[in-house]
C-alpha cells in the first residue's frame, strides 16, 4: 500500500510541477495549437501537456514497482517510449495515419511477445472460450490499437479524455490491489496520480492540452491493465474473482470505445479513412445540445460509472448479454442526440491532404500582430 500511495505522491507532484514549465516554454517559444474550422477552442492553447503526464507516470512507476516480481514491466515501458516519441511528433509534425498504426503495432509487438499479454479465451463471450492462436494474436493486437485510439480520438473537449482515462486507471487500480498484484496497481494509480494534475490546468478553460503525447499513452496504459483484468479476473484463484469479465473491462471503457467504433463505422461508410477527422463524437452531438464542456465531461464520466455499476450487478446473466445490452443503450442514446439535434446532418471532413516527409509543424507560431492584439 506504501508503494501505491509512493506512486500517487511522485506521479502528481512531478506533473504538477511540470505542466506550468510547459506552458511558459510554449508561450516564450510561440508554439500552440492554433484554432481552426474543426477545432473547439478559439484561442491558441499549448498541446504538450503530454510531456508532462508522460514524465509523472514513468518516473512514478520506475521508482515505486518492484521489477524483481514483475520482469514484464520493462516492456510495457518500452511500449510507452514508443508510444510517447509518435505522440509527441505527431504533437509538433503532422505525421500520416499509417505512420501512426505502424508505431502502434510496434508497441502492441512489444506488449504482446515479450510483456506476455495476450487475449486467450472470451471467457464465454456469444459461447466462446479458448482462442486459437492465430485469432488470439489477431483480436488482441486489433484491441490494443483500438484503445490506443479511442482515447486519442475522445480527447476533443477541456477534461474529457483525462477524466475518463482517471476514471478507468482508479478502477483497475483498486481491483489489482484487491487481488495483491502490485505492480500493476502501482502503474494504474501512477497514471491517476498524473492525470489529477493535469486535469487542474485543462478543465475549462483549458490552459494546456495533452495532445496525442498524452492521449496516446493513456489508451496504452489502459489497454494493458484491461487484458490483464479479463485474464486474471475469471480465475479461481485470485482473491476476488469477477464473473463476465469481458463484459465489466468493456463497461470501465465504454465511453470512448464506443464511440470510436461508431465513429469509425461512420468515417468507413461514407469511404473516408478511420482516422480522418470530423465532429461526430458523442461530445459534439452534446456541444450541439448547448451543454459547456465542463457538463459534458461530468456527464459522460457519470454515465460510464453508472454503466461499469450496472454491468457488475448483472454479472450473472453473462458476458454476451451484458456487452449486447451496453452497446444497445448507448446507441440508443446516441440516436436520440441525433434525433433532437436541431440540424440533423452529419458532418464530413474534406479529404486530407496528401502527406510527405517535408510536411509542415502542426503546432504554428503565433504571427506578432495578432499577439500584440491578444495581448
Amino acid at each position: 500500500m506504501f508503494d501505491v500511495l509512493l506512486s500517487v505522491a511522485i506521479s502528481f507532484s512531478i506533473t504538477f510541477l511540470a505542466i506550468p514549465v510547459i506552458i511558459t516554454v510554449a508561450e516564450r517559444k510561440k508554439l500552440f495549437d492554433i484554432p481552426d474550422e474543426r477545432k473547439i477552442h478559439r484561442s491558441p492553447i499549448p498541446s504538450l501537456g503530454g510531456l508532462g503526464i508522460f514524465a509523472g507516470f514513468i518516473l512514478a512507476s520506475l521508482i515505486a514497482i518492484p521489477f524483481q516480481k514483475a520482469s514484464e514491466f520493462q516492456y510495457f515501458f518500452a511500449a510507452s517510449f514508443v508510444i510517447f516519441f509518435l505522440g509527441l511528433k505527431d504533437d509538433i509534425l503532422v505525421i500520416s495515419p499509417i505512420k501512426k498504426f505502424i508505431g502502434q503495432v510496434l508497441a502492441a509487438f512489444l506488449i504482446i511477445y515479450k510483456g506476455n499479454i495476450q487475449i486467450r479465451s472470451m471467457h464465454g463471450f456469444l459461447g466462446i472460450y479458448e482462442l486459437p492462436e492465430t485469432f488470439s494474436l489477431l483480436l488482441t493486437y486489433l484491441t490494443i490499437i483500438v484503445i490506443i485510439n479511442s482515447f486519442n480520438l475522445i480527447d476533443g473537449i477541456d477534461g474529457l479524455a483525462g477524466s475518463l482515462g482517471l476514471m478507468s486507471a482508479t478502477v483497475f487500480g483498486c481491483y489489482f490491489l484487491m487481488v495483491h498484484m502490485p505492480a500493476y496497481s502501482i502503474m494504474a494509480f501512477s497514471l491517476a496520480g498524473c492525470l489529477v494534475a493535469f486535469l487542474i490546468f485543462n478543465f475549462q478553460p483549458a490552459k494546456v492540452f495533452m495532445g496525442d503525447t498524452g492521449s496516446l499513452l493513456i489508451g496504452l496504459i489502459n489497454a494493458i491493465l484491461v487484458i490483464k483484468f479479463i485474464n486474471i479476473s475469471n480465475s479461481v484463484d485470485v482473491a476476488f474473482p469477477v464473473a463476465a469479465s469481458p463484459a465489466i473491462g468493456f463497461a470501465i471503457l465504454m465511453i470512448p470505445l464506443m464511440d470510436t467504433l461508431r465513429v469509425f463505422t461512420i468515417r468507413i461508410f461514407h469511404r473516408r479513412s478511420p482516422f480522418s477527422p470530423d465532429r461526430n463524437h458523442v461530445h459534439h452531438l452534446l456541444l450541439d445540445k448547448g451543454m459547456s464542456h465542463k457538463a459534458i465531461t461530468l456527464t459522460l464520466v457519470s454515465i460510464n460509472l453508472v454503466f461499469i455499476i450496472a454491468a457488475y450487478m448483472t454479472r450473472h446473466l453473462g458476458s454476451t448479454w451484458v456487452i449486447l445490452a451496453t452497446a444497445s443503450l448507448f446507441f440508443t442514446g446516441i440516436a436520440l442526440l441525433y434525433y433532437t439535434r436541431q440540424q440533423t446532418h452529419l458532418v464530413v471532413a474534406k479529404n486530407e491532404p496528401v502527406e510527405t516527409e517535408l510536411t509542415t509543424s502542426k503546432i504554428v507560431p503565433l504571427a506578432k500582430d495578432i499577439l500584440e492584439h491578444k495581448n
